[in-house]
């Protein structure tokens, strides 16, 4: 009794003394704690705002698979490389799952995602561990810390990656126990180091850079001891850790028992290089995964993380290689030097891997997380060397404050973008521009936004009830349904009475029109589109009475951009519900193919099972699935059978057929427009049609300028232009070739639309062809008709007509090919101060335009009408250049001839200043020019005006050098003809005038010229 009485007392005293240790370093490390525990809290309020990612049920189906596989179920696990996976973290949350029976699909979502972000922040927890034995200082080890948990993508990650997250947590802690067992230097902390590095390497096979850092270390060590005894103390050590990482690594998985030697090779030759290639953006340019520049992994890492912390690893990797440089042996056998080097080196050596070899990454440098370890590390070896720098000055607190308002600012931004920090870019890329990131780089890989747009239509769902069950894009349904599970029960259930269980869609393709679309947007550009899937009774209507593309076991039709199936009558069993169908998109430009390996084969391949692309209703079968949106010219169908996955039945046809049926719409009409391509507009479209027609007539891009008759239905951003730019590059995006000709049809914007211009351009950007029209003809008609009863102010290849303050070009006979040269129009007000102020230094109005934009051709002839300025105008001179810039025609008068009549009688009895071909006279500050008797043709040549000042300091000073000033016009936008008399005026300048030397000049020189001075 008294032994075992003396037995309690000794366990409750070892228990009580660890209790105390406990709370001695609880108290000890109060601040870890405490900002911890923040990080904690503010982990479970965000826990709910996280979606449910692409990888995550394939993640939780190992699991199953393995431990299906070690209760010895005949193959249980993957056939592919996915048999190698490791589930040392996956395999405990399902058993914690299991053991909690969560059996609601929400909580065993959050409960997966609550236990990723804990293992993450256990990880930060042993990064603040391993900088307090590092430097020994509290406050330098809570920074380590939050470097590693405050990384923006990490932090989302955390949530709803369970792959990279848990690596990247036992990195850091592997990184630990590689410190603790240098220092240490005994086989039990050896044995230790090799468990966590068989974890690491049951992760992700980029433990290897631990198994192979630590025995290369343990080398320097013996060559470095003298003393045997140490030698042999660092080869015992080096030995248990060999043995307790293949130990370890055997032991979790379990696909090595059989054989692991034979599977160990097997292991290593798969998972060294990735099978599964193709390509992805990068810089606005598509690679290879296997292809990607030297630069990608570093520019990656380099965009997408906090600046602050960069710099901080820059200057310890600085450090610590300056340190190495200066004293080598020393730094190998230091232990903080050394354990800097080797954080260098891990990260060195799978960056170099990228750099140099083709190793297979993708979306962004996710399988390259990790390196965030060593790199944090790297930074706070930064930090301390730059406090060490200050010493015990008041420059000190002022580092940390910095250090502190670094770590401010990556809250903030992580706070703008949430929950979507997956998807942070720091100021170094352009974050403003809508929609160009995306264009750059790859941006959303997960998925998990789109709870955030499930979300959206559960707020309406009761205004959104004529949804039915999910058509799902591309493989993706399965991604939609799992973010409707992970809502709240009252969302989840607002979705299920209104909309119906799967009514959504998310559609890699691009939305459909005309269905209610949510967008999920960060840095104004959408990653994400989930959409409402279309009404399989409309969309059964729509095609019922049109000849299917492909008759067989189901009807196959393809039109407005979607593949419908059809099978009556049809009962839910005929359509092998769970069966599997294909549908394989030929393009007709192979380069349109997004992935290398579809390129390879030539087509893209979209399966779906009908419970989810389809619904049986009225004896009928429907299923309905989007194409994708370049041009198709063949599409493959097929179903294959359930489990066996034979092929029940399959064929082919032409995607042309749309076309076809708009070409044979449309070519009894007359076209808009004629030229390489004829134009036409049908039902809200602009068709193109050439025939004959080849690929090479498609290379050169189109452009599309659409002109509102409301100059505010436009982008405030382009309502300075006057028009839309709806230019494309592809043809085939939005057409076909067929039977040697080229069709495409561009949907129009729904506002009142004035005119189009469209054709194609260069390689050195001017137009290879062009074609304007209006969509607006009647109204022109209108313009004729009321233009025409007026004599014309003007007459020339175009007659000119005033009305109601606009002009009016008429000409009749007349066709398209008239009004191809571009309109010159040049006003004069009857003030300077009238016009705009860049143009007083011309001292006239530039209103050029292109026909296409004011006019019509109609019947036989051609109509234009250009608004005037709304102050008083003297003069217009009008008429059209050739493509040199030279007249091809002009025509100049007057729009205030009253204003002439009064000037000549009020001069007409006044002593000219000089008489040459015209009288030369001073009215009212004004040089006025007379002839009479007078025709056109005398003010035809152009009139030269030089004029001396009294000073030359009067004159503009890029005339100084010449002595006089040059006021050189056109009669037609200064006079009038009138009564057989030709009348001009030009204003003089308001500086004193000494003399002036005037007159005209023509092709072959001067026709006539006169000098004069001024009276005083």
């Amino acid at each position: 009794m008294m032994r075992q009485s003396g037995i309690l007392s000794s366990a409750e005293a070892r228990f009580h003394s660890g209790l105390a240790a406990a709370r001695g370093a609880v108290a000890s490390h109060w601040s870890a704690v405490f900002t911890l525990a923040l990080i904690l809290i503010a982990g479970l309020a965000v826990l709910d705002d996280y979606g449910v990612s692409t990888d995550e049920a394939y993640q939780r189906w190992l699991a199953t698979a393995n431990l299906a596989h070690v209760r010895g179920e005949p193959n249980a696990l993957p056939s592919d490389q996915s048999r190698f996976y490791g589930v040392a973290f996956e395999a405990p949350i399902l058993l914690a799952e299991r053991a909690l029976a969560i059996e609601d699909k929400r909580g065993v979502w959050l409960s997966r995602h609550l236990l990723t972000h804990l293992f993450f922040l256990i990880g930060g927890l042993f990064a603040y561990l391993l900088a307090k034995r590092l430097f020994g200082n509290r406050v330098i080890a809570l920074f380590a810390m939050l470097l590693f948990l405050l990384h923006p993508r990490l932090y989302a990650h955390s949530f709803f990656n369970s792959k990279d997250i848990p690596f990247l947590a036992m990195f850091m802690i592997a990184l630990f126990l590689t410190h603790r067992a240098l220092r240490r230097d005994g086989p039990a902390s050896f044995a230790l180091l090799g468990v966590g590095v068989g974890i690491l390497l049951n992760l992700r096979i980029m433990g290897v850079i631990l198994l192979a850092a630590i025995p290369a270390m343990q080398t320097l060590a013996v060559v470095s001891r003298h003393g045997r005894e140490e030698k042999k103390r660092v080869l015992v050590s080096t030995g248990a850790f060999a043995l307790s990482a293949a130990l370890t690594i055997y032991v979790l998985l379990s696909y090595f028992w059989p054989d692991p030697v034979e599977r160990s090779i097997e292991y290593w030759t798969t998972l060294s290089s990735h099978p599964a290639v193709f390509t992805q953006l990068f810089m606005g340019v598509d690679y290879r995964t296997t292809d990607f520049p030297a630069a990608y992994v570093p520019v990656w890492i380099s965009i997408t993380s906090p600046p602050f912390a960069l710099l901080l690893g820059l200057i310890g990797t600085a450090y610590i290689l300056a340190t190495a440089a200066k004293s080598p042996l020393s730094a190998l056998r230091s232990a903080t030097p050394q354990f800097g080097l080797l954080l260098a080196g891990c990260i060195a050596m799978p960056v170099s891997a990228v750099m140099f070899f083709d190793v297979n990454v993708y979306t962004g440098w996710r399988q390259l997380y990790f390196l965030w370890a060593p790199l944090s590390l790297l930074g706070i070896f930064g930090l301390q060397w730059m406090v060490s720098l200050f010493g015990r000055t008041r420059l000190r607190k002022l580092a940390y404050v910095g250090a502190a308002a670094g770590i401010a600012a990556v809250v903030v931004s992580m706070g703008l973008i949430h929950p979507n920090q997956q998807i942070f870019f720091n100021f170094s890329v352009d974050r403003v521009t809508p929609e160009l990131l995306k264009t750059q780089y790859a941006m959303e890989y997960w998925m998990h936004p789109a709870r955030q747009a499930l979300e959206r239509f559960s707020d309406e769902a009761h205004r959104l009830t004529d949804g039915e069950p999910a058509v799902t894009g591309r493989g993706r349904g399965g991604v939609v349904r799992r973010n409707r599970e992970i809502l709240p029960t009252a969302a989840r259930e607002r979705i299920s009475r209104y909309l119906g269980v799967d009514s959504f869609t998310l559609d890699e393709f691009g939305a459909q029109s005309e269905l209610p679309t949510r967008d999920v947007k960060v840095y104004e550009n959408t990653v994400l589109t989930v959409q409402m899937r279309p009404d399989l009774r409309a969309v059964y209507e729509r095609v019922a009475s049109k000849n299917p593309g492909l008759r067989s076991a189901f009807d196959v039709h393809y039109d407005k951009g979607m593949v419908t199936l059809v099978k009556e009558p049809c009962v839910e069993a005929d359509a092998s519900l769970d069966g599997r169908f294909t549908l394989d998109f030929f393009p007709h430009r192979n380069e349109d193919l997004r992935l290398a390996s579809d390129r390879s084969k030539g087509f893209e391949s979209v399966g779906f099972q009908f419970a989810m692309h389809g619904a049986a209703f009225d004896g009928k079968c429907v299923a309905s699935a989007p194409a994708p949106r370049y041009s198709i010219a063949l599409i493959r169908v097929m179903q294959r059978a359930p489990q066996i996955k034979s092929i029940l039945w399959e064929g082919e046809f032409r995607a042309d057929s749309a076309y076809q049926d708009l070409y044979d719409r449309i070519k009894s009409e007359e076209p808009a427009a004629r030229a390489a391509f004829d134009v036409y507009g049908s039902g809200g479209s602009l068709v193109y049609v050439k025939e004959p027609c080849a690929l090479s007539d498609l290379e050169r891009p189109f452009f599309l300028h659409v002109i509102p008759n409301d100059v505010g239905d436009l982008p405030e951003e382009r309502r300075g232009f006057g028009f839309e730019n709806f230019g494309f590059a592809s043809f085939l995006r939005h057409g076909a070739i067929f039977d040697g000709k080229c069709i495409a049809s561009v949907l129009l914007p729904e506002y009142e639309i004035a005119g189009v211009r469209t054709g194609q351009t260069a390689e050195d950007g001017a137009m290879s062809w062009s074609a304007g029209f209006s969509m607006n003809v009647e109204s022109y008609r209108a313009v004729r008709r009321d233009a025409v009863l007026r004599e014309p102010v003007a007459r020339n290849v175009f007659d000119i007509h005033l009305t109601n303050g606009d002009l009016v070009y008429v000409k009749e006979p007349c066709d398209s090919r008239d009004t191809e040269a571009r309109f010159f129009l040049h006003v004069v007000a009857d003030r300077s101060d009238d016009l705009p102020e860049g143009q007083r230094s011309i001292e006239f109005d530039n209103l050029d335009f292109d026909f296409f934009l004011n006019g019509a051709t109609f019947d036989g002839k051609c109509v234009a009408l250009v608004p005037l300025p709304k102050y008083a105008v003297a003069g217009v001179r009008t008429g059209q250049l050739a493509q040199d810039g030279g007249n091809l025609w002009s025509a100049g008068f007057s729009l205030n001839v009253e204003s002439y009549r009064a000037a000549y009688a009020a001069m007409a009895e006044s002593d000219p200043l000089a008489r040459g071909l015209f009288d030369v006279r001073l009215a009212d500050g004004d040089l006025t020019y007379l002839k009479t008797p007078c025709v056109a043709a005398d003010a035809q040549a152009r009139f030269f005006l030089h004029v001396v000042p009294e000073r030359i300091s009067d004159l503009p000073s890029e005339r100084r050098a010449a002595g006089f000033d040059n006021l050189d016009f056109d009669f037609s936008l200064r006079g009038a003809i009138f009564d057989g008399k030709c009348l001009a005026r030009v204003p003089l300048p308001a500086y004193p005038a000494r003399s002036a030397r005037t007159g005209q000049y023509g092709d072959e020189g001067e026709v006539w010229g006169v000098e004069f001075t001024f009276a005083e």
